[in-house]
């Protein structure tokens, strides 16, 4: 049997269980461990498992695991509360923190009590207006990958009843988002990896949304790295500027900012609340 220390964090309600490894050596977790450990009603319950480890240039490298066990791809929300917790353990003074994960490069600073923001770099393959079939019916989509592949859909080109032109869907609050977003999260055009799938709604100066996550494979109470997407699209799209306001599932608030340069996203960061929830030690 052997014991762990873990801090669980949320960050703007996308929860997870953290892990030091200064203060657990050597530690390792096997793909059926996280996933008992992530379970909601046997385990300490999370959307994954970050483990921190100590680097020599770096503030420190982040491994992150999605809650079905699997080595998840960039978590925005995930990143966002590393760097929370690096500068609770005082590594640093909480400005351009910057860290390793799946060798990338990232940097972040905490702004003040509880609200981070996270730099992320340039998002790749973007693809705006194609349709995919789901649900019965042809939908308009985007794509784009922002350290995850993500789904973009506005809920006002969905249709409650395929066969019933003109019954869009006008209530996030209403709208199918696990069997839809499962749906698509599968569908052969994303094959093999999959996608995330994030459904929005725009509102008079701000973003609806809620995101059904791979590897979660359910709805989770906030997405990062989806936000983020979805506020590129949304910018993209409807011309709505560079700074994108976005009200998630938990009732919190992220916000998106970037810079335009010609026609790519630069300098792209999203900024949120990020806390500490309890801490504790889990026996396996």
């Amino acid at each position: 049997m052997r014991k762990f220390v873990f801090t669980k964090m949320s960050g703007a309600g996308n929860d997870f269980i953290l892990f030091d490894e200064k203060f657990n050596p050597g530690i390792s977790l096997s793909p059926s461990e996280i996933k008992a450990i992530c379970n909601r009603r046997n385990g300490i319950g999370a959307d994954g498992v970050l483990i921190l480890q100590e680097t020599i240039s770096f503030n420190y490298n982040l491994l992150y695991y999605n809650a079905d066990g699997s080595l998840g791809s960039l978590c925005a929300n995930g990143a966002r509360c590393s760097l929370y917790y690096s500068k609770l353990m005082n590594w640093n003074d909480g400005y351009n923190i910057s860290f390793t994960q799946n060798g990338n490069i990232y940097s972040g600073s905490v702004l003040n009590d509880e609200n981070v923001k996270f730099n992320l770099n340039n998002p790749t393959n973007s693809k705006y207006n194609f349709r995919i079939n789901a649900g019965g019916q042809s939908i308009p989509a985007s794509f784009v990958d922002t350290g995850s592949p993500h789904v973009v859909i506005n809920i006002c080109d969905v249709l409650k009843d395929p066969l019933k032109p003109g019954s869009n869907f006008t209530d996030i609050n209403d709208f199918p988002v696990f069997d839809l977003g499962r749906e698509i999260r599968y569908h052969f055009d994303f094959a093999p990896a999959g996608t995330n799938v994030n459904f929005i709604s725009l509102g008079e100066n701000f973003v609806w949304i809620r995101t059904y996550e791979r590897g979660v494979e359910d709805e989770t109470l906030a997405c990062g790295t989806g936000s983020v997407a979805s506020a590129l699209v949304v910018s993209k799209i409807y011309n709505a500027g560079t700074h994108i306001k976005l009200n998630v599932r938990s009732g919190d608030q992220l916000f998106v900012d970037f810079e335009m340069v010609g026609k790519e996203f630069e300098k792209v960061s999203l900024t949120g609340p990020a806390k500490v929830t309890f801490k504790g030690e889990i026996t396996l």
